[in-house]
């Protein structure tokens, strides 16, 4: 799990069914490296709204950092 805030980037090993991650608005996530077995669950404040979401990363880091 990379959780990424437009400044800096945090690599996370989840490989413990007690330990998660929590990702503020904002931070832009990678999830990768799964195992066979592996489940990932998310709970989130509000229903999915495909429009709420940034898709792109440059557009990620225009926006968080300010710029035009």
């Amino acid at each position: 799990m990379i959780g990424d805030d437009g400044f800096s980037r945090q690599e996370h090993v989840l490989d413990r069914p007690d330990v998660g991650f929590y990702m503020p608005p904002m931070t832009w996530g990678v999830q990768h490296k799964y195992s066979p077995d592996a489940a990932l669950l998310v709970f989130a404040s509000h229903y999915y709204d495909p429009d709420d979401y940034i898709r792109d990363y440059d557009e990620f880091l225009r926006l968080v950092r300010g710029e035009q």
